[in-house]
């Protein structure tokens, strides 16, 4: 409630709806956002039920007591018909309880007192091959039958058109089950697909055509990076980086009177007792600091040279880096590459094949490495996105689009695992498709290696995936079109020296499972191609996440839940010299059940012997120190079980967490802490963050920035940590920017920066905007306004979540919109 606007989260409505009151009169309903806070569109009405349901005095009332007499009852299970039921009115059996209500019964085998018997018969799984289906399709229309083909959506009935029109069949987009044309397609929903003889109907979806598709469930997207700038988050104490005086720490912000003007600022301290007032309307020299270990960060003094040089030091330092990046993409840019052709018909149906609906941000990834690869020049694009966010998809899509073309790729991964597993998922694809997938790692013999080195040079292998075994002298590609490098990273420099001579001419496609902040992503436009995937996965749910006290009963009650259900679990215990006992204790407790474990003392081999059991489904629990891989998929494991939480960092427990829910199944996550309860405060606020944002959103942003810092030293080097330590991440990306800028000639100049001098008072105030952090947040946004559209949708944003503007923050915007003006003309 603020004002006269009143947000209510209503639970019959998909999204939140803002009141606006006049008095006690409501002058506007609108739906909101509750990810940007803007209104989406107006109601004209909103039923608003009360939080607590009336208690009946007359007692329970039943399902039977609102359904009409003559409503005819299904029953799908007619043997309950003559059991007691508990909850039945009086005990009574449901035959009695049903009286003379007219029923259908459902029963498989037909008895003596069926009226109708439904002849239906199986239908065919084609999985994919279009082939096969076209020849059913003919089949069926000489027969006489109608033919249905259900899809989920428009898109995808338009994308099968596409493809049967490929294999000469006709079949048109229809509205209805009911119309004339045969075979046709229908946009809807059908759980599977079934042929009924005796009307002369075979109706097929998606799970016969493609294989096994589900349809997304539609989420609000969330934009990591967002808030790396604003304030939303900032409290007092923490430190912040000042562009012209270096680390300080926030106090907190004062109202107050400079001559006569009233106004907000901004008080921060710096070493030996300096006080600086920043005036709101210029935070753009504030940001929040980001950059590692706050402990280790030292104030600066105010005004000092020290700070001046450290600026100096890492602006030369990114000028260095960047034209080394910019020196990269220009020769890039003049190499002769492959350039390949536009998509056939047999890459619609690989892609149609996919059994998931793809994300924004997948899809612009897709067509930015189609594009790139269409060109004459050799692609280098690195495509970041977190773990399941559909990387792997963007990788396989390019891959056949090489194969289609006659060219071979090489899909090169950091461990054994994880080549295995793509080996796996790229053989799967591909089955429908003459093209031949093998695996080159230790897990296979000298003599298989040896056929399949031969096949490469040969060029009867289509597709390889390997560690850094492909990086051998032997390995020689008769025709390699595309390289595609799985978290790159964690090769070492001599494996990095030899994939520099292989992608001189190749294209290249870089994966990487470390999140790439926005700010970034940005500076680096330009200088190196990059696809950001931001939107996680529409249909995942969220993770239920509890702390419990370590004990017997809590950890035999997750394992067995989650076994019982045929899943397997992750007990993550991060001490090795008790991993053995503990994984002892959980067998004792899950007799039935196969424990395995794994740590990083045991040999390379060993571990990757053990990982591979617990992936390829041979094991139920995994008993494992925090080192196992995050870059694993096991669908099948959506239960982690996590001993001493209180002990992790706040980003290590998110990553431990997100080794589960990558399937629909409602996934689990038990934060232990010791059996007394004893956890200090700093851990206390750790568990419950994690515990209450079991979603991406804006107060989980700020603990996930680590994970981006590490994400950036990945992208760019381990050098790059000390200089973002040294001047805080958004100050690092600025300069970035500007170094790039220059060198690519676009001369950023030196900012004049505007002394308005008005005889008029211009802020929040406190009864507007009561949030202190929310007022930050605008005064950061509103001290960067760069032109009048900006400032009229922040003044839009602030009508439209706090009301009408009181004079003094109208008078705050005319301030901004004169300071944007002279900005602007210099």
């Amino acid at each position: 409630m603020r004002g006269g606007i009143v947000d209510v989260f209503v639970p019959s409505h998909p999204s939140p709806v803002r009141l606006e009151f006049f008095g006690d009169d409501v002058e506007s309903i609108r739906r909101f956002d509750p990810t940007t806070q803007r209104s989406v569109d107006a109601l004209d009405e909103v039923l608003v039920l009360p939080l607590g349901a009336p208690v009946d005095e007359d007692g329970p009332a039943h399902l039977l007591d609102y359904v009409p007499a003559t409503a005819p009852i299904v029953l799908d299970a007619p043997a309950l018909l003559d059991e007691i039921s508990e909850e039945a009115p009086g005990r009574r059996a449901l035959r009695e309880v049903l009286g003379e209500r007219p029923r259908i019964e459902l029963d498989l085998v037909s008895g003596t007192g069926a009226e109708h018997v439904l002849d239906t018969q199986e239908v065919p799984r084609f999985g994919g091959h279009f082939a096969q289906l076209t020849e059913a399709l003919g089949r069926w229309r000489t027969e006489g039958f109608t033919v249905r083909l259900i899809v989920a959506d428009e898109h995808q009935a338009e994308h099968l058109r596409q493809i049967l029109r490929d294999h000469d069949t006709e079949a048109p987009i229809v509205g209805a089950i009911d119309a004339p044309e045969s075979p046709a397609i229908v946009a809807g929903e059908c759980s599977a697909g079934i042929a009924i003889a005796a009307v002369g109907l075979v109706l097929l979806t998606e799970a016969e055509i493609f294989g096994a598709r589900r349809r997304a469930l539609r989420r609000p997207r969330y934009q990591r990076g967002a808030a790396l700038t604003a304030f939303t988050d900032l409290a007092v104490g923490d430190l912040v980086v000042h562009e012209d005086h270096g680390i300080g720490r926030y106090l907190g912000l004062r109202t107050m009177s400079v001559g006569d003007r009233e106004g907000d600022f901004l008080l921060l301290e710096y070493a030996e007792g300096g006080r600086l007032y920043v005036p709101v309307e210029r935070l753009d020299l504030v940001s929040k600091y980001l950059g590692g270990d706050e402990s280790a960060a030292r104030l600066d003094r105010m005004g000092g040279a020290s700070w001046q040089r450290v600026k100096e030091s890492v602006r030369a330092a990114l000028r260095e880096m960047a034209e080394g990046l910019l020196k990269l993409y220009a020769q890039r840019a003049v190499a002769e590459g492959h350039s390949f052709t536009a998509d056939s018909p047999w890459q619609r149906e690989f892609e149609a094949a996919f059994r998931f609906e793809e994300t924004p941000d997948q899809l612009r990834a897709i067509e930015e490495v189609k594009r790139d690869m269409q060109t004459d020049r050799p692609m280098d694009r690195l495509v970041a996105g977190d773990v399941g966010y559909g990387k792997t998809e963007v990788a396989l899509r390019a891959a056949f689009k090489a194969v289609a073309d006659g060219c071979q790729v090489a899909v090169l991964v950091p461990t054994t695992v994880l080549a295995q597993q793509h080996w796996s998922t790229f053989t799967d694809r591909f089955s429908p498709f003459p093209a031949r997938v093998e695996l080159l790692s230790r897990f296979r013999s000298a003599k298989e290696q040896k056929a399949v080195v031969a096949g490469l040079r040969q060029g009867s292998v289509d597709v390889v995936i390997g560690t850094h075994r492909l990086l051998s002298n032997d390995v020689v590609f008769k025709n390699l079109g595309l390289l595609i490098i799985d978290e790159e990273h964690r090769f070492g420099v001599a494996h990095k020296e030899r994939m520099k001579q292989l992608r001189a001419s190749v294209d290249v496609l870089a994966l990487t499972a470390t999140p790439i902040p926005r700010t970034l992503y940005m500076a680096l436009s330009g200088v190196r191609d990059m696809s950001a995937i931001e939107t996680p996965p529409l249909d995942r749910l969220p993770i239920e996440t509890v702390v419990r006290r370590f004990s017997k009963a809590v950890i035999k009650e997750a394992l067995e839940r989650e076994l019982a259900r045929g899943g397997q679990v992750f007990f993550v215990h991060n001490r090795v010299q008790s991993l053995t006992s503990m994984a002892r204790f959980i067998q004792e407790l899950v007799p039935d059940a196969r424990v395995i474990m794994g740590h990083g003392q045991m040999s390379e081999r060993e571990l990757e012997a053990t990982m591979v059991r617990f992936v390829s489904g041979q094991a139920d629990v995994l008993v494992s120190t925090a080192i196992v891989e995050s870059g694993l998929d096991i669908p099948a494991s959506n239960t982690i079980i996590i001993n001493r939480a209180d002990r992790f960092g706040l980003a290590q427990l998110y990553q431990l967490r997100g080794r589960v829910g990558r399937e629909r199944l409602q996934a689990f996550c038990y934060l232990l802490v010791p059996a007394d309860g004893r956890v200090d405060e700093q851990a206390q606020r750790r568990l419950r963050a994690l515990q209450e944002l079991t979603e991406l959103g804006s107060g989980f942003k700020l603990a996930l920035r680590d994970l981006e810092i590490r994400g950036a030293g990945n992208l760019l080097g381990a050098e790059q940590h000390g200089h973002i330590a040294a001047v805080g991440y958004d100050l690092y990306s600025k300069l970035l920017a500007e170094a790039v800028q220059e060198l690519r000639g676009d001369k950023t100049g030196i900012a004049v920066e505007p002394v308005i001098s008005v005889p008029v008072e211009g802020f929040l105030p406190e009864e507007y905007v009561p949030e202190v952090n929310q007022r930050l947040a605008f005064y950061k946004r509103l001290a960067g306004v760069a032109g009048d559209d900006e400032l009229l949708d922040l003044r839009a944003e602030l009508q439209d979540r706090f009301g009408p503007l009181p004079a003094l923050a109208e008078q705050l915007l005319d301030i901004v919109r004169i300071r944007s003006a002279a900005r602007a003309v210099g």
